[in-house]
């Protein structure tokens, strides 16, 4: 599993991200625990993970109560990327109550979230494991917590796509639309930026065989939406199975559009090398997580 601080994020850019977060909650102060507590009040507070699933964001927590206080002190019976049963205390946290229920908030926000998304990708990780595909991550993530979302899908057993427009040449749809082509696309993109890695997208086998004039400039063809449920209820893969096929393994291929925790082993048993996920970040179920906090 994970662990560390992935490559794309330093703790330089951990602590902005999380000096940001805590401006917004925190602003002025946080004067409901500030009119309640004195400064020399202390306290323990322990982590409950109420669902069974990957836990996720403890360094993020730690780091989160470390710029809100230097003095807390954290421990962890875990480590992100662990899967813990429902009702399991994963840590704790001591001294300054005040300054405990300042961080309490955004570090559950983070946990939360960051552990739904390893949650929903281990499962999907675990789905395909009998075939050579792995499940990778989009761009579809919340402004400003793209690192951690992504970060998180690490910590699932998931893989990064690219991290932003900057990194990777991605020709989609409109793309190609605005080009005129998607062998003129790759070509004109190839010439233009030939230190990056070319990957783009066909939606029809008419596409696939253009991708597949140019194969020495791609290094991986995402077929959209080939994999679809028909009007009977059916969840019909024989066009993505026909792509992957008539591909080859001239190009590495991945799955997009609609992947679920019920048609990922269908679309993985097509043969494709990645299968690529929105769900992911975009509509991630919080894991329940709890906070007790208890005076000394």
């Amino acid at each position: 599993m994970y662990r560390g601080l992935p490559p794309y994020l330093s703790p330089e850019d951990l602590n902005t991200i999380l000096h940001n977060a805590l401006v917004e909650d925190v602003g002025s102060g946080d004067v409901t625990s500030e009119s309640l507590l004195s400064r020399e009040d202390q306290g323990h507070a322990t982590f409950i993970m109420r669902q069974e699933g990957i836990i996720a964001g403890l360094t993020v927590a730690q780091y989160t109560f470390h710029l809100v206080d230097p003095a807390l002190q954290c421990a962890w019976k875990y480590a992100d990327g662990d899967a813990v049963d429902n009702n399991t205390i994963i840590g704790s946290c001591s001294g300054s109550l005040r300054s405990i229920l300042t961080a309490e908030r955004l570090s559950l926000n983070l946990m939360q979230r960051m552990s739904g998304i390893a949650t929903l990708t281990s499962r999907m990780v675990e789905r395909v494991q009998r075939y050579a595909t792995r499940i990778r991550d989009t761009r579809k993530t919340v402004p400003g917590l793209r690192l951690i979302d992504k970060w998180a899908v690490l910590m699932g057993g998931g893989t990064n796509h690219r991290i932003g427009l900057y990194d990777r040449i991605l020709i989609k749809d409109n793309h190609i639309e605005a080009v005129g082509g998607l062998a003129k696309s790759v070509q004109i993109a190839a010439t233009k930026m030939p230190d990056f890695k070319i990957d783009v997208e066909a939606r029809t086998i008419d596409e696939v065989d253009e991708a597949l004039s140019v194969s020495h400039l791609i290094d991986v063809l995402l077929l959209d939406n080939m994999a679809t449920y028909t009007t009977n209820g059916s969840f019909n893969t024989a066009p993505l199975k026909r792509a992957v096929d008539r591909i080859d393994h001239h190009i590495k291929t991945e799955a997009t559009g609609g992947i679920t925790l019920e048609t990922v082993p269908l679309i993985a048993a097509t043969g494709v090398d990645y299968i690529s996920c929105g769900a992911l970040t975009h509509s991630v179920q919080a894991i329940d997580i709890a906070l007790n906090v208890d005076p000394l």
